[in-house]
């Protein structure tokens, strides 16, 4: 098993952490990773992306020409990585703010309305994992218990009060993800 993954989107969406949360959990299930972020120099409010890679055997680089999956957040991240998507792979999204949607036929297509399912529960701070329950519905490729260990990891403990609510916001994109046709 070997999974290539860009998530993108605005800095402040939690692009990052998703990603290290993902790579966590990896780590946790014994398997080999690489997590590499790239942003602007404007932390919020600016692009962000994230690679991630989540193998059995050794990775040789974590640099992607072509992923399995992209998640994608906004306009721009939308336009630079659904050409990038390998055929076949995955192309997951959160329709809100998007005004041009994905139009490849080769691939398979799943939105999820994260935004505004995380702000009706009251939840827009776990924005980020209503997509992460999304993407690992979708694709199982972490157990979730090693997904919950991940997350611990990778939250401050200062934060892990929220982890109940970061839990909640995981079982609810599981719940809504939805194929695009």
């Amino acid at each position: 098993m070997k999974e290539e993954l860009i998530i993108a989107g605005f800095g402040g969406q939690g692009v990052l952490s998703m990603g290290k949360i993902l790579a966590y959990s990896g780590i946790m299930q014994d398997k080999e990773v690489t997590w590499m972020p790239s942003y602007g120099p404007e932390m919020r409010g600016g692009t962000a992306n994230v690679t991630v890679i989540i193998s059995d055997k050794r990775i040789s680089s974590p640099i992607l020409q072509w992923c399995d999956t992209a998640i994608v957040l906004n306009q721009q991240s939308m336009d630079k990585f659904e050409p990038m998507v390998k055929k076949g792979g995955l192309l997951l999204y959160d329709p809100n703010g998007i005004t041009r949607h994905p139009v490849r036929k080769d691939i398979q297509i799943c939105s999820i309305e994260a935004a505004d399912l995380a702000n009706r529960m009251a939840m827009s701070k776990a924005f980020n994992m209503v997509v992460l329950g999304a993407y690992l519905k979708i694709k199982p490729i972490l157990e979730r218990e090693n997904v919950i260990k991940g997350l611990k990891k990778s939250l401050p403990e200062r934060y892990h009060d929220m982890i109940p609510m970061n839990e909640q916001a995981i079982e609810l994109g599981m719940k809504h993800v939805k194929e695009v046709i």
